[in-house]
């Protein structure tokens, strides 16, 4: 029997060539996109006001910020925090609204695609190197058929949590609810620019930022080995909630803090330190209480990051990541 390689969720064996695949269109995926660009752009420019552009905003930065980034990707998928299961149902239903995919759909385009990445080499489609064109088509319109993909497990306990089967079932339905709660408070501009064009934008500017993530900006950090790196967006960090610093996530994927260097705006992190505070986040991981992963290295020296207090270095000595000091865990 094939060696079988474990990542997170992902059972691979040596027939699950990360470099092989074809993209192919993805006509609900697609058609989805497509419908809410074409309501949002057309519709808002009819129904332009500004109390429908204050309701696309608010609710984009909560949808984004506690749903997306907080909800969905630094909890659910990494687990870089825990909360009381009450609370995590309020984030992964406020990132269901984005309108990206439901709570499973995104764990396993999440650790796929960070699977393939690991690799000594990847499909560009899991690695971006095509032009903004055709990725943009490829990210928003298609999915990599792969011919020998590895398993993909979910851990029972969220596979089996009855309120996530709900919303993975329905995921696109849950728009309903709050397009019937705009329609009755502010009519149907605030449902196109609250639903429609929100979804759109999101969408558009998660394959933007995910593309310039992964291609070009500023780099801390290279993990050695790996067929894709992170980059940072620079200026970005406050209208993606922390997610613009993708070099450093790379460097630090468990990690619920994003901006770990000075000056890096990261609302996200803002948001889990009030959880904090309020006592609805615990176990909160940080750079300062996670070892460095293998093969990480510093290849950028910055005097201020290295003089702040609790914020580590990366030992580049030949081996297995080190750290060179730790402070107390959060």
């Amino acid at each position: 029997m094939d060696a079988l390689v474990m990542t997170g969720r992902v059972f691979a064996t040596p027939e699950c060539d990360p470099c092989w695949g074809t993209v192919v269109w993805a006509p609900v995926k697609s058609l989805w996109l497509i419908a809410m660009t074409v309501i949002g752009v057309i519709g808002g420019a009819m129904t332009a006001s500004w109390d429908a552009v204050a309701v696309f905003t608010i609710l984009t930065a909560v949808t984004i910020c506690a749903g997306h980034s907080v909800g969905m990707h630094r909890l659910l998928i990494h687990r870089s925090f825990e909360t009381p299961l009450w609370l995590e149902h309020v984030l992964v239903y406020l990132g269901t609204l984005v309108g990206m995919a439901g709570p499973f759909g995104m764990i396993k385009a999440h650790d796929l695609r960070d699977w393939m990445q690991r690799q000594t080499n990847c499909h560009d489609h899991a690695a971006h190197r095509q032009g903004m064109l055709r990725d943009y088509w490829w990210q928003t319109h298609c999915v990599l058929d792969m011919p020998h993909p590895p398993r993909f497990e979910i851990e029972q306990k969220i596979a089996n949590d009855r309120f996530y089967r709900f919303l993975e079932a329905t995921w696109m339905a849950q728009q309903i609810p709050v397009a019937l709660v705009l329609l009755a408070i502010g009519g149907w501009a605030w449902v196109v620019w609250g639903v429609c064009l929100r979804v759109a934008i999101s969408l558009t500017g998660h394959w933007l930022i995910g593309h310039l993530a992964h291609t070009r900006g500023p780099q801390t950090w290279v993990v050695d080995g790996l067929a894709v790196q992170g980059h940072d967006v620079a200026g970005a960090g406050l209208i993606t909630f922390g997610e613009a610093w993708h070099n450093n996530h790379h460097a630090w994927p468990e990690s619920a803090k994003l901006g770990v260097l000075p000056g890096q705006t990261d609302p996200g992190w803002w948001f889990i330190s009030v959880l904090r505070m309020l006592g609805l986040a615990s176990r909160v991981r940080t750079p300062d209480n996670l070892e460095a992963r293998d093969g990480l290295r510093r290849i950028e020296a910055r005097d201020a990051c290295l003089a702040s207090p609790g914020l580590l270095a990366v030992d580049n000595t030949p081996g297995p990541g080190r750290l060179r000091s730790r402070t107390p865990a959060a």
